[in-house]
C-alpha cells in the first residue's frame, strides 16, 4: 500500500467513520429585544427618521431584530452630545477616574463573557469556540491594559504634554465587531477622548448590548454614543465638521474615499484596511505544524480576518507532501451550526459576502485553476462556503491579488527565499504574514524584507493589546494596539 493510499484511506475512515454527538450553546442565554434605538447620550433613543433594518442570523437566515438607522440628523445629536461630554465631564476628570470606568467594563464583560460570546457568533456566523476563546477574552484584554494607560500618558511620552484630541468617529467592521470596538474604544477613552461609533449593518447588536452595560457601569452620558447604519450614516460620520478624529477598519476601496473626505482639515484619521497575507513555508519547516498554522490562518475564521494567511507559499521540494496533508486536515474540518462548540467552519457573514467568494470560484473554474474543497455536507439554510484551495494560479490572477475575505487559500510554490519575498510582496496590501521554518536566522532574514506590518513565526494570527498591529501600502495608515494605539488619539505638546 503507497502512502497515498493510506492518507485517502485515513481520509475516508475521518469522514466516514468518526463522528462527534451535537454539543449546541443554548441561545436562550441571550435576551434580546424586538427593536434597537441608538445610544446616545447614555441613552436609547429612537431614529429621527424612523427608519430600522433587521439584523439576521447568517447560520438560519432568521432575523434576530431590528435596529435603528441612523441619519445625519442622529450622527449630528451623537456628535453633539459627544463633544458636552467631553468639555463637560470626560476631559476635567482625573485621568486616575477614567482608568477606573475602563476597568470596571472590562470586569463587566468579563462577567458578561458567555452572554456576548453567544450574541456574536448568533450575529456574524463565526464559530462559538472562535467568539468564546478569542475574541471575548481579548475584548476584556484590551479594556484592561488600556485602563492602566490612563494615568501614566505623562510617562509614555516624556518631555512632551499629551493631551487627547477630543471627540473621535469610529467605524468598525463586521468579521470581529466587539472586538473591533475594543481595539478603538477603549484607547480613545484612555486617552481622555469621547467617542461616536458606528456598527456595521450586518452586525450591530453586540455594540448595542455594549451600551447597555455601559449603561449599568455608570459611564457619564455622552462619553461613548453606539450608533448603527450602512455607508451613508458612515460618511456622515467622517464628514462632521466637529469630528476631531477617525478611525476606520474596513476596505481599502472606502478606506482610500475616508482619505479624499479629510484632505485639507485638520482631521486625524488611522485606517486599517485590507490585506493578503502569505504564509510562507520553507523546506526546514515542521510541515505538521504547519498545516495547522495555514488552517488556523484562514479556515478557522471562515477566511473573515483582514490578516487571513489567504496565499500560501511553499518551497517546492515539499509542496506535494504539505499539500497532501492539508487536504487531509481539512477533510476533519467540521462545517455547521455556529452554537455547536464541535464545529470548526461557521456561516459566511451575509448573502452578499457568499455571492462575492463564489464569483471568484467561478472566475477561477473559467481560468483553468485547480479547485478542491472539502467534501461537508452544508446546510440548507444559511450562508455556507466548503474550505477550498485554489491551485494552479499566477501572480496574476484576482483570486491572488484581491481579498476574498472566505475560507479560499490559494497555493504557489517557489524554489528560492528570494522568490519567496518577492511574491509575498508583489500585491497592493502589506498587513501580515506568516514564516516557517527551523532556522532563525532565515526567519530575521526573510521577515525584514516582507513589506507588511505584523509577521509571524511558526504560527499565525497570534495577537496581544500590548502589540501594534497595522499595514503598509494598501493595508491602511496607522497602528492600533500597544503604545502606538494610544498615539492618534492624542496631541503631544511641548
Amino acid at each position: 500500500m503507497t502512502e497515498k493510499d493510506l492518507a485517502q484511506r485515513t481520509s475516508l475512515r475521518f469522514n466516514d467513520l468518526w463522528s462527534y454527538d451535537s454539543a449546541p450553546e443554548s441561545s436562550d442565554y441571550v435576551q434580546l429585544k424586538e427593536r434597537y434605538d441608538l445610544f446616545i447620550d447614555g441613552a436609547f433613543q429612537p431614529p429621527e427618521n424612523g427608519k430600522y433594518f433587521k439584523s439576521i442570523n447568517p447560520a438560519t437566515e432568521e432575523v434576530l431584530s431590528e435596529v435603528a438607522d441612523a441619519g445625519k440628523a442622529d450622527v449630528d445629536k451623537a456628535v453633539k452630545a459627544a463633544r458636552k461630554a467631553y468639555n463637560g465631564t470626560w476631559s476635567r476628570i482625573p485621568a486616575k477616574e477614567r482608568g477606573k470606568y475602563i476597568y470596571r467594563i472590562s470586569r463587566m464583560i468579563q462577567e458578561r463573557a458567555r452572554e456576548f460570546a453567544i450574541l456574536e457568533s448568533m450575529d456574524s456566523g463565526k464559530p462559538i469556540r472562535e467568539s468564546r476563546d478569542i475574541d471575548i477574552p481579548q475584548v476584556v484584554a484590551h479594556f484592561f491594559y488600556y485602563a492602566g494607560w490612563a494615568d501614566k500618558l505623562d510617562y509614555a511620552f516624556p518631555g512632551v504634554k499629551p493631551k487627547a484630541v477630543g471627540v473621535a468617529g469610529q467605524i468598525i467592521p463586521w468579521n470581529f465587531p466587539l472586538l473591533m470596538a475594543a481595539w478603538k474604544i477603549a484607547p480613545a477613552l484612555a486617552a481622555g477622548n469621547t467617542v461616536v461609533i458606528k456598527s456595521a449593518e450586518s452586525t450591530p447588536l453586540s455594540l448595542y448590548k455594549l451600551a447597555e452595560l455601559l449603561r449599568d457601569a455608570e459611564l457619564p452620558p455622552g462619553v461613548v454614543n453606539i450608533i448603527s447604519g450602512a455607508g451613508n450614516t458612515g460618511a456622515e460620520i467622517v464628514q462632521h465638521p466637529d469630528i476631531d478624529k477617525i478611525a476606520f477598519t474596513g476596505s481599502t476601496e472606502v478606506g482610500k474615499l475616508i482619505q479624499k473626505s479629510v484632505a485639507g482639515t485638520d482631521k486625524k484619521y488611522t485606517l486599517e484596511l485590507g490585506g493578503k497575507a502569505a504564509n510562507i513555508v520553507f523546506e526546514d519547516a515542521p510541515v505538521d505544524q504547519a498545516v495547522e498554522g495555514i488552517v488556523n490562518g484562514i479556515f478557522f475564521n471562515q477566511g473573515h480576518v483582514c490578516c487571513a494567511g489567504s496565499r500560501l507559499l511553499v518551497h517546492e521540494a515539499i509542496s506535494e507532501e504539505l499539500v497532501r496533508k492539508l487536504k487531509m486536515r481539512m477533510e476533519t474540518l467540521i462545517v455547521g451550526d455556529p452554537l455547536d462548540k464541535n464545529t470548526d467552519i461557521g456561516a459566511i457573514n451575509s448573502r452578499p459576502q457568499l455571492e462575492k467568494i463564489q464569483r471568484y470560484l467561478a472566475e477561477s473554474v473559467e481560468e483553468g485553476q485547480d479547485i478542491y474543497q472539502t467534501k461537508c455536507t452544508l446546510p440548507e439554510k444559511g450562508y455556507w462556503c466548503c474550505p477550498t484551495l485554489v491551485d494552479n494560479v499566477s501572480q496574476s490572477h484576482r483570486v491572488v491579488q484581491e481579498e476574498v475575505f472566505g475560507p479560499v487559500l490559494t497555493i504557489q510554490t517557489f524554489r528560492t527565499p528570494a522568490e519567496a519575498i518577492s511574491l509575498a510582496n508583489n500585491t497592493p496590501y502589506g498587513l501580515s504574514g506568516g514564516i516557517w521554518t527551523d532556522k532563525g536566522s532565515k526567519i530575521f532574514k526573510v521577515g525584514k524584507d516582507i513589506r507588511a506590518g505584523v509577521i509571524w513565526s511558526n504560527t499565525f494570527n497570534k495577537f496581544d493589546p500590548t502589540s501594534p498591529f497595522g499595514g503598509y501600502k494598501e493595508s491602511g495608515v496607522g497602528r492600533e494596539g500597544g503604545l502606538h494605539g494610544l498615539l492618534p488619539y492624542l496631541e503631544l505638546s511641548k
